[in-house]
Formats: structure tokens, sequence, C-alpha cells
């Protein structure tokens, strides 16, 4: 079951990138500036599922897409 909620998660944060215009190298580079060390692979990995996000991880991505944790904890 958590691994259904991971996927659920990677895909908000993979659709709210997308509407802003945003690569998976574009974000994981945004995020690296702002401390987060992200590469595009475990961004990647995120997206799919694939790969559990921590809580400091999923803050500063809320940061950079400038959303709200209810944008993607839906």
């Amino acid at each position: 079951m958590a691994y259904e909620y991971d996927k659920v998660v990677g895909n908000q944060i993979k659709m709210i990138r997308e509407s802003k215009g945003l690569t998976q190298d574009q974000l994981s580079a945004k995020l690296q500036i702002n401390g987060c060390d992200i590469t595009r692979s475990a961004l990647a990995k995120i997206e799919a599922g694939q790969r559990h996000i921590y809580l400091v991880e999923l803050k500063m991505i809320c940061f950079v897409l400038q959303c709200d944790y209810n944008d993607v904890m839906i």
C-alpha cells in the first residue's frame, strides 16, 4: 500500500513540475542550488514511485515548485 502512495505523490510532483515548464534536470539543479542533493536519476525514481521521498526533500520540492504540500499530498 505504501508503494501505491509513493506513486501518487511522485505523479503529483511530476504533474506540477511539468505545469511549471521544468525538466527533471532543471528541477534537480534548482534543488541542488537550494541545498537539497537530489540527482535527476533520484528525481525520476521519486516521480515513478520507485523511491521514497524524505520530508526534507518534499519540503524543498514544494518550495522550489512554489506549491503547497496539499498539492502533492492528495
